[in-house]
């Protein structure tokens, strides 16, 4: 037998306005919308509510978060290379397979 969390008599329940704040913040600082996503659902959770609103900023926030890791290592690796390739040039401006190097 599957039992469902009660549903909300009034508008309001614990963590209603956190998941909503979460979910906002997760589009600007997906970090920070995905913890606090995190702890309105725990909250609505442990008081026997859904928690919409918070479980779809974890899902943004999740998802943004993984999207800026991968640039952030994208652009990582592309800078480690331009600078490998400026330390083999030496400095000045180079012209290598099409591609323009300005190094100092």
């Amino acid at each position: 037998m599957t039992t469902t969390p009660p549903v909300p008599t009034d508008t309001d329940y614990p963590g209603k306005v956190l998941g909503i704040i979460g979910l906002v913040a997760a589009f600007p600082f997906s970090l920070i919308g995905l913890i606090l996503s995190i702890v309105a659902f725990v909250q609505s959770r442990r008081a026997g509510y859904q928690n919409v609103p918070a479980l779809i900023g974890i899902i943004v926030g999740a998802v943004l978060l993984l999207i800026f890791t991968a640039v952030v290592i994208v652009v990582a690796v592309l800078l480690t290379s331009i600078i490998a390739q400026c330390a083999e040039l030496g400095p000045g401006t180079h012209y290598v397979g099409g591609a323009t190097y300005t190094c100092s």
